[in-house]
């Protein structure tokens, strides 16, 4: 699976490449209060494709406090429910039932 992995990420990587070559012409990005912005179209595309993996990320984030929050919060409350059961921690495995040997 590693190898197919691989040669998917080989040929991923050539047909970037192959855009990037192809779309090397000027662009202008022009902004409010008559701000312009000017270069390759491929570094352009590149920019707003980081930008906007970022922004994503960044919305996320909340989520992702939140259900830690909210993990951590569970563990407490199975840990003090295993407490007051006697059961100590979590990590005692269970004994086998004695089996009488067949006769």
């Amino acid at each position: 699976m590693k190898f197919v992995s691989t040669i998917v990420g080989i040929v991923l990587f050539v047909l970037f490449f192959g855009f990037a070559l192809k779309n090397t012409q000027e662009v202008d990005l022009h902004f409010f209060l008559n701000y312009e912005l000017r270069g390759p179209l491929v570094l352009m595309l590149l920019a707003f494709f980081i930008a906007g993996a970022a922004l994503g990320i960044l919305a996320l984030t909340p989520t992702v406090f939140r259900q830690r929050r909210q993990t951590s919060q569970h563990q407490n409350t199975i840990q003090a429910l295993q407490s007051a059961a006697g059961t100590g921690s979590a990590n005692v495995q269970p004994q086998p039932d004695a089996v009488n040997p067949a006769r």
